[in-house]
C-alpha cells in the first residue's frame, strides 16, 4: 500500500534510512543486491538513481 499524502515524506524517510543502513552494512551495492530477494534486487540501483535525481533537481534548495 502506498503512503498517505499527509505523511508520505515521514514514512519514506524511515524506509530510505533503512535502505541506507542496509547498504552500509553490506558495504557495497553489489553485496546488497546479492543479499536481496529477486523481487527487491532490481530496485537497489533504481533507488540510488532516484536519490541522485532528487539531489540534482532539489539539492541546491538546501542551501537556503
Amino acid at each position: 500500500m502506498g503512503n498517505m499524502a499527509h505523511c508520505r515524506f515521514e514514512n519514506t524517510y524511515g524506509d530510505l534510512q533503512d535502505c541506507l543502513d542496509e547498504l552500509r552494512d553490506q558495504g557495497s551495492v553489489s553485496n546488497t543486491e546479492d543479499e536481496c530477494n529477486d523481487y527487491d534486487k532490481k530496485y537497489v540501483r533504481s533507488l540510488i538513481e532516484l536519490c541522485k535525481e532528487v539531489v540534482e533537481e532539489f539539492g541546491d534548495e538546501l542551501d537556503d
